[in-house]
C-alpha cells in the first residue's frame, strides 16, 4: 500500500518514539487497533502500527494524523525550547527518550501545557516578522488575572474584533536572551471567532459548500525585566489595539504608544575586508562573505551579483579586486543590498564536521535569522551586532 505524505511523517515519527509512549497513545485515546503484542522488539511494534493506522478507518487515520502533526511540531529544537520555557517541573521532561516521547508525554499528560508550547512557538516563530510590533511600557508590573480584569479585556477585544466568542490563555514562560539568560515573560494568547466563511467538501460522495467561522489567533508577551509588550496578530491596526487593552485592563498602566527599536542592517562594512571577531566559547571556526549584490549609487534600475563559492580558497574581496581592477565596485560608486554569509563552527563531537549557519541579509530590515533554531538566532544576532552589521534604531 503505498503511503501518502501524511503517513510518511506520520511512520517518521513513530519510528522516533519510544514503544511506551506510543502504547500510552493508543490506549488514552481508544482508537481502536487489532492485536498488538507490545511485548515484542521495538521494529516489529512499529510494523504493526503502520501497518494497522494505513487500514483505519477515516476518521480514526485523520485523528492519528492530526495529533502526530501536532506532536512533530514541538518535537524539533524550537519546539522543545518551547516546551521547555512553559513546564512547570523540567525534571519531569529530562529522563525522557528523545524529543518526540517529551513532546507526545507532554501532549497526554499536560495537554493545557502543551497547547501552551504551541502558542509559544506561533509567537516566536514570527517575532520581528511581518504580524509582529514591540512597544515599551513599565517595569515590574503585575498581570491581573481576577475575572474582573478578565471580563474587562476579553470585552474589549469583542468589541475590537466585533465578534462574540473570544478564548483567553494567560501563562508564565522563559525566553532565552542573546548571552544565554533566561528572563520570566507572561503570554497572553487570544482567539477569536472570525466573519463566517464557507468551505467545499464532500458529503456522501456529493461537493457541497459547508458554512464555518475560521478562528484566528493573536498572541501578547510581557516582560517585566524590561517593560517590553511584544504582539503578533495578522491585521497592523489591530495589534496597538490589542496592546492598549493589555495595559489598561490587565496592566492598570497607561499606554504610552512607545514603540522598541526597530532593527535595521547595515551592509557597509562588508565593501571591504572583514576579520570577523569571535568568542572561543562559541566554536567558530571560519565566517566567511559568500555573495554580495551591489546596486549603483546613482541608479536603482541595475544590479551587481559577486559570487565567491565556499570551495574558493579566496575571498570575495580578493576576487573583486582580482577581476575588476581599478574598476572594482567594492571600491566605490556602489552600495551593497544584499549578502550571503557562512558561519562554520568546530566539530562539536557529535559528527567529524563542523556544522554551518548561513545567513541571508537584506537591506534594511531582512535577515532569515527567524527561520533558524533559537540557538542560532542567538549566536546570529549577537555576531551581526557585533560585526557593525545589526543595529538598533
Amino acid at each position: 500500500m503505498s503511503r501518502g505524505p501524511k503517513l510518511t511523517s506520520v511512520a517518521s515519527f513513530i519510528r522516533n518514539t519510544p514503544v511506551s509512549t506510543l502504547r500510552m497513545y493508543f490506549e488514552r485515546t481508544a482508537i481502536k487497533l487489532p492485536e498488538v503484542d507490545w511485548a515484542v522488539t521495538a521494529p516489529v511494534v512499529v510494523r504493526k502500527l503502520l501497518y494497522a493506522i494505513e487500514g483505519m478507518p477515516r476518521a480514526d487515520r485523520a485523528r492519528v494524523e492530526n495529533d502526530i502533526d501536532r506532536v512533530a511540531a514541538i518535537a524539533d529544537e524550537p519546539g522543545q525550547v518551547a516546551l521547555y520555557g512553559v513546564t512547570q517541573d523540567r525534571a519531569q521532561l529530562d529522563p525522557l527518550r528523545n524529543a518526540s516521547d517529551r513532546a507526545l508525554w507532554m501532549f497526554l499528560n499536560e495537554p493545557e501545557a502543551f497547547r501552551h508550547a504551541e502558542e509559544v512557538r506561533f509567537t516566536d516563530d514570527r517575532r520581528r516578522g511581518r504580524m509582529w510590533d514591540g512597544f515599551v511600557c513599565a517595569t515590574d508590573l503585575t498581570i491581573h488575572r481576577d475575572g474582573a480584569a478578565l471580563d474587562a479585556f476579553k470585552h474589549s477585544v469583542r468589541e475590537c474584533f466585533e465578534t462574540e466568542n473570544v478564548h483567553t490563555d494567560i501563562f508564565d514562560r522563559q525566553r532565552t536572551a542573546f548571552d544565554g539568560k533566561n528572563f520570566a515573560i507572561v503570554q497572553i494568547t487570544v482567539y477569536s471567532e472570525g466573519p463566517t466563511d464557507d468551505f467545499l467538501e464532500f458529503d456522501g460522495g456529493a461537493l457541497i459548500h459547508r458554512p464555518r467561522r475560521p478562528v484566528f489567533e493573536a498572541a501578547l508577551t510581557y516582560e517585566p525585566a524590561s517593560g517590553v509588550i511584544e504582539v503578533v496578530a495578522r491585521e497592523r491596526e489591530k495589534r496597538e489595539a490589542l496592546v492598549r487593552m493589555l495595559a489598561r485592563d490587565l496592566l492598570a498602566t497607561d499606554f504610552r504608544q512607545e514603540r522598541i527599536p526597530l532593527r535595521q542592517y547595515d551592509l557597509s562594512v562588508l565593501m571591504r575586508p572583514h576579520t570577523f571577531p569571535t568568542d572561543p566559547a562559541d566554536g567558530i571556526d571560519i565566517v566567511r562573505v559568500n555573495q554580495l549584490r551591489l546596486m549603483p549609487i546613482d541608479s536603482v534600475a541595475e544590479r551587481l551579483t559577486l559570487e565567491c563559492r565556499r570551495q574558493s580558497s579566496s575571498t570575495i574581496w580578493d576576487m573583486a579586486r582580482e577581476y575588476f581592477h581599478t574598476a572594482n565596485p567594492l571600491a566605490g560608486g556602489w552600495i551593497a543590498t544584499q549578502a550571503k554569509l557562512t558561519i562554520k563552527f568546530h566539530p562539536d563531537g557529535t559528527s567529524r564536521r563542523g556544522r554551518t549557519l548561513p545567513l541571508t541579509i537584506t537591506m534594511p530590515h531582512g535577515c532569515d535569522l527567524k527561520d533558524r533554531t533559537e540557538r542560532e538566532r542567538m549566536v546570529g544576532n549577537k555576531y551581526l551586532r557585533k560585526w557593525g552589521v545589526l543595529r538598533d534604531i
